[in-house]
């Protein structure tokens, strides 16, 4: 039986649980770690096996866990430090005999700003902001280890990703929504269950490497959704504000200040991959229907 350890089982990975737990093709083990011990238990009750991962490293249980992986998942993003997965567990994954693949979900910050210009996997990163930066040795440091471990690997761009819980029509519900517009400024979004639908289709072509961008079919304005949203809601949007009245932080800020059209065609391509929801329209009706 195929066993997935997942560092950082959050948000994106229970996704993938989901979508594994259903796929009738294979059935799997899952293990995924969490930095809090209190929040472990929620992981029993989703059918994975809970451990402990934080800045002190895996424990002898986790490490027992890992070395029987057949599949490895990455979902911790790099500190300041570089990855914590492979400043704590390198060697740990060096003894992994019958891993198979690795996953790593990184961001399509690292491309940095283009104008709004489209981008594809050929696109060399130029990260503009210290966490792209981080991204990108990150994915050149896992290159590297799998190339070691001679283990295939896939690297998923992540654009700004929604669903359940994150998403404008939870911000409009709860009244914190905020309409920012920029003048040029568009990106692309992913519904969660996408991202799942993606991850479980590298699984199944693990002939397919290198990097594949995750994204919709619809790169738009941060306001256009959220117009939507609250049309259909039978709400008000909030009122349009410019950058520079918005507040926002530093790092909030360096989000709109980088504008870029992501193409989607390899995954579909060479994976097979289908978007459930191909715009932010489809994802947003769902998330709507899911309260009638």
């Amino acid at each position: 039986m195929p066993h997935l350890f997942v560092f950082g089982y959050g948000y994106s990975a229970q996704a993938i649980g989901r979508e594994l737990a259903a796929d009738t093709r294979t059935s799997w083990t899952i293990t995924g770690t969490r930095t809090h011990e209190e929040r472990l238990t929620e992981l029993v009750s989703l059918g994975v096996g809970g451990l402990r991962f934080d800045d002190q490293g895996l424990g002898p249980r986790a490490f027992a866990q890992l070395r029987t992986a057949t599949h490895l998942l990455v979902s911790v993003p790099p500190d300041e430090e570089g990855d914590p997965v492979l400043r704590h567990a390198r060697e740990a994954l060096l003894t992994c005999s019958d891993l198979s693949w690795v996953g790593y979900l990184s961001s399509s910050g690292v491309y940095g700003d283009h104008g709004g210009a489209w981008v594809d996997e050929l696109t060399p990163p130029r990260p503009t902001v210290a966490r792209a930066e981080r991204r990108v040795a990150a994915e050149g440091a896992w290159r590297a280890l799998c190339t070691e471990l001679d283990v295939p690997l896939q690297i998923f761009r992540l654009t700004g990703i929604y669903g359940p819980g994150r998403s404008v029509v939870d911000r409009l519900r709860a009244g914190t929504a905020r309409r920012i517009f920029e003048p040029g400024h568009v990106f692309n979004r992913v519904h969660v269950d996408d991202i799942a639908g993606v991850v479980t289709a590298g699984l199944h072509h693990l002939d397919r490497t290198g990097v594949f961008n995750v994204a919709d079919d619809l790169p738009s304005p941060g306001e256009d959704p959220l117009l939507f949203a609250a049309d259909e809601m039978g709400l008000p949007p909030p009122p349009r504000v410019s950058l520079s009245q918005s507040g926002l932080s530093p790092r909030g800020r360096s989000f709109y200040e980088q504008s870029r059209r992501i193409r989607n065609e390899r995954a579909k391509k060479e994976l097979g991959w289908r978007l459930r929801y191909p715009t932010y329209r489809e994802g947003i009706t769902a998330l709507l229907s899911e309260d009638d």
